[in-house]
């Protein structure tokens, strides 16, 4: 292993790019580097990340099992040698015995220790293969998991008939239990939440695996079909993590639609369970309706479903099946396989929030950690930790709390009251902060425009809370679940649908939640008449929930963001004309506070993406910055399997009238450089076939160019070339357009219409700029038109330039705030025109309409593939030479190819470039 190896399992042979990226991956595991790879879309990154680690892992394993038997067998034999010359020793030596008997006891607990684990990993095992080949028990299981189920239908259907409860029973659900703030003996709660004996039997230790994680679900889905795709597929234990809302297979609760409701649901029937099966001792047990459990929660099916996990591979959906046949719970039978397992698939939040993790039973104390698609890892930390809350949220959570308290108060134990009361004084001191009352509807309410950015301690001085002591506050929410307790309250007295109490029995109990109802309703009337026109109903459907729901969740994060470091992070006030619309927002400003815990703890982080340029930023920001030493870090980036002549990368100065392209943003919105603008789009549709994408600096920058190419008649001309599509600002409506697009340029391919193809207008940082697939015909050309600088008069950008100057050394005479602005632009810049070039036979132009992408300082940004191609041309003529030399070759190229043999092909090309051309043609 120090040699690292030369050869991986694979399956096919890989590129050369491909091995070499394995060889570094492998060589940073082995010596438990922090490492930054970049390997460009296409070149097969997700199978290298696969090969390489997973064979580290096997070697890595092997090696460990190598040095265990050496040191068992040494301490044998060190116990043998120490019996004999013990039994020939003199009893004389009185102080030597006692010495003989401590060195004898710490070696016979090194050898039990070694065997014992030598025996668990054998036990692990044979498990496994009995679970990958036993078909005829997975048979046996599964009937019984059938017959255990209509045996639970048969006792939920005898239960029905059971008398209902008086109201102070009914609501025992929603008290919070008594508190004990300094008991910490009691230790924290279980994995699962659950306590009974045979469920803990199912937790096993933590082996070596490799974290696996991504952005979103489909990332993460097509990573699992890379693996089942690979020579490790019938040997590898994985398991895919999720949320709630994403694996729950019980339709009675995913019907609740929010996450928070499913979360609030599901840890209510683990209570249930748990209090079913553990009555309190000599406690009478009280007739009531039967508290609802869930029928896919149980030790024996759960037990057979985490088998099922460890023994094959499955994504998201297949858990999703395999839980339904079983009659088992995805989500808590995927958290039971993640000790055992090998490799563990899981987003974003589970790895990188230590909450979350924590919750999840996410270990990292030696394990690896492999972040793929991190182009944005800073960004995705910073938002992880920051929170915000607007006026609404704040008098709706005062309006809950203050009525669940007075619903509750004498039920409710003193220390619960007093942390209760201080939540209620800190969201009405964060209320007057922005300028309103409680009490009050926060939509009629005006407050004084403005915006204030304050330190942490500035903060809580000026809202009067610096008196509260907010770890302890913190650890309140966390025991108490007080922020789950008023969900379930808000959810059974403001639901749709819910009735209190009988009119004439109860009026009292009514008046006690007529605040809260006449409040919700004002909102909703509120909401409904100032909306013009009229929102569609699943809208009306959505804002039902958000009004319906309790904000309680956002005040515990808002909270715990407080006990930031007052250097890591500031708050930001701002006040809009009403108290509904005015906000309070915890920015954080130092990411690697909280990266740290995850590089201390892992054996090795690999942060891996396909464009990763700039790398400056995630050195110094995230790295350095939490003390990890430049000798840890290693860099790793390769090309493209494409060969040159299949993309061509060019910079474009000026346009065909000879107007220079400055599209700052003083000159932008002139006329001259629309239409100049307009006038380079309508050449490239001429001689660009099938797609183009076509990305702008903003939305509204698009929309101003559209109105002014509308008047001008610009647009018309482009629309009789290529059909135009435009970027939807409704995330539902993304796959409608793109399938649109594809459509129309298949459909221009195969008839002889006038339109060559299809016209998609886009925005940097929108919808379609990561993520999405243009290859082949649907991105025969990428245009960037100017440079996406972000909005330098943002507060929160100014805030994070002005800290960084502070805390991170100047480079190349320039201060880290600058370097953070130009390294968000180009980072936007590579991840719009990464979106073409997708396999190895695929082909593309690009085109950077800006005459400062000319820069060097600008171009050493670009991913190197890209920048040793790129060609910088001062006028339009050569530029656009240039572009229909690419669009001549390249489809004479790869139509020819696909029509004849190779002799036609060499003929045709003898015919139109002549002999040296031809002989320069490679094999293939």
């Amino acid at each position: 292993m120090e040699n690292g190896r030369d050869t991986f399992p694979f399956p096919y042979q890989p590129y050369d790019i491909q091995q070499q990226f394995m060889q570094a991956l492998y060589r940073a595991l082995d010596q438990s580097k922090v490492g930054i790879f970049e390997s460009p879309t296409g070149t097969g990154k997700s199978l290298s990340l696969i090969c390489g680690a997973l064979s580290w892992l096997r070697d890595h394993e092997e090696k460990t099992i190598q040095e265990a038997a050496a040191l068992l067998q040494e301490g044998e034999a060190a116990l043998s040698t120490s019996a004999a010359q013990s039994s020939s020793t003199g009893s004389s030596a009185e102080p030597d015995w006692i010495t003989d008997f401590v060195q004898k006891k710490a070696e016979r607990d090194l050898v039990s220790k070694l065997k014992e684990e030598d025996l668990k990993r054998k036990k692990r095992e044979e498990r496994l293969e009995m679970i990958r080949n036993n078909a005829q028990l997975k048979y046996a299981l599964k009937r019984k998991s059938h017959e255990d189920e209509e045996a639970f239908k048969l006792l939920q259907l005898s239960k029905e008939d059971q008398a209902e409860a008086p109201e102070d029973q009914e609501d025992e659900e929603h008290i919070v239990a008594e508190y004990e703030s300094d008991d910490d003996s009691k230790g924290r709660s279980r994995l699962l939440g659950r306590e009974d004996e045979e469920e803990d039997e199912l937790v096993e230790e933590h082996v070596t695996k490799i974290y696996y994680c991504s952005r979103t679900h489909s990332q993460l889905a097509q990573f699992v079909h890379e693996v089942q795709k690979s020579p490790f597929s019938k040997d590898i234990s994985l398991v895919t993590l999720g949320s709630r809302q994403n694996l729950c297979i019980n339709e009675e609760v995913r019907r609740l639609g929010s996450i928070q409701r499913i979360n609030d649901r599901c840890m209510d029937m683990q209570k249930n369970k748990h209090e079913k099966q553990r009555p309190e001792d000599g406690a009478k047990r009280k007739r009531g309706p039967a508290k609802s459990v869930c029928p896919f929660n149980k030790a024996s099916a759960l037990q057979q479903m985490r088998d099922e996990v460890l023994g094959t591979v499955y994504d998201i959906e297949q858990l999703i099946k395999v839980g339904k046949d079983i009659h088992s719970c995805p989500y808590y039978a995927t958290r039971l396989a993640i000790p055992p397992a090998k490799l563990v698939v899981l987003p974003y939040q589970m790895v990188l929030h230590e909450a979350t993790r924590r919750a999840a039973g996410v270990q990292l104390k030696g394990q690896v950690v492999i972040i793929d698609e991190a182009h944005n890892l800073s960004d995705t930390l910073s938002c992880i930790h920051s929170s915000e809350l607007n006026g609404s949220q704040l008098c709706r959570a005062y309006s809950q709390l203050s009525q669940y308290a007075d619903r509750y108060k004498s039920r409710l134990k003193a220390k619960n009251l007093m942390y209760i009361k201080q939540i209620l004084f800190a969201i009405e001191r964060l209320v007057r902060v922005l300028g309103g009352k409680v009490g009050q509807n926060p939509q009629s309410q005006n407050t004084q425009a403005g915006t204030e950015m304050h330190t942490i301690n500035n903060f809580l001085f000026k809202a009067e809370i610096d008196n509260i002591n907010w770890f302890k506050l913190q650890r309140y929410f966390e025991k108490s679940m007080i922020s789950r307790k008023l969900s379930g309250f808000v959810e059974k007295y403001a639901g749709s649908g819910v009735t209190l109490h009988t009119q004439n029995t109860l009026n009292k109990e009514n008046r006690r939640t007529e605040g809260l109802l006449n409040y919700l309703k004002t909102l909703k009337s509120n909401q409904n008449s100032a909306s013009v026109p009229q929102p569609d109903l699943q809208e009306s459907a959505e804002a039902e929930k958000v009004l319906s729901a309790s904000p309680m969740m956002q005040i515990e994060g808002f909270f715990m963001a407080l006990t930031n470091s007052n250097t890591d992070g500031r708050v930001l006030v701002h006040r809009q004309g009403t108290l509904s619309e005015s906000s309070i927002k915890f920015l954080l400003l130092n990411p690697a506070v909280h990266f740290a815990e995850v590089l201390k703890e892992c054996r090795s982080v690999i942060i891996a993406g396909g464009t990763m340029q700039p790398v400056s930023d995630f050195k110094e920001e995230l790295l350095l910055s939490a003390g990890v030493g430049q000798e840890r870090i290693v860099e790793f980036a390769c090309g493209h399997v494409i060969p040159p002549e299949n993309i061509l990368p060019i910079v474009m100065c000026s346009g065909p009238s000879g107007q220079e392209l400055d599209f700052t943003f003083q000159s932008r919105d002139l006329p001259c450089m629309m239409d100049e603008t307009g006038r380079i789009l309508s050449n490239i549709c001429n001689v660009v076939p099938g797609g183009v994408v076509c990305f702008f600096p903003s939305y509204e920058y698009l929309r101003r160019i559209m109105c002014h190419w509308e008047a001008s008649g610009a647009l018309t001309r482009l629309s009789n070339k290529k059909k135009i599509f435009q970027e939807p600002k409704k995330a539902n409506q993304v796959e409608h357009v793109l399938s649109e697009f594809s459509r129309c340029i298949q459909r221009c391919a195969q008839e002889s219409s006038g339109l060559t193809g299809a016209l998609l207008f886009s925005v940097v940082g929108g919808k379609m700029s990561e993520g999405i697939n243009f290859s082949d015909d649907l991105g025969r050309c990428v245009v960037m038109v100017g440079m996406p600088y972000p909005n330098i008069k943002s507060p929160e950008l100014q805030e994070k330039m002005s800290y960084l100057d502070k805390h991170l050394p100047h480079s190349q005479g320039k201060s880290p705030g600058q370097a953070l602005v130009e390294n968000l632009c180009m980072k936007a810049v590579n991840q719009s025109i990464g979106r073409a070039i997708r396999h190895r036979g695929d082909y593309s132009s690009v085109v950077l309409c800006d005459r400062r992408y000319s820069r060097p300082a600008t171009l050493s940004k670009l991913p190197a593939w890209i920048r040793s191609r790129t060609s910088t041309y001062a006028t339009f003529g050569p530029a656009f030479a240039a572009l229909r030399k690419v669009r001549k070759t390249d489809i004479k190229i790869i139509v020819i190819t696909k029509a004849f043999d190779e002799l036609t092909v060499l003929i045709f090309f003898l015919v139109l470039h002549g002999e040296e051309t031809a002989a320069g043609l490679n094999d293939s």
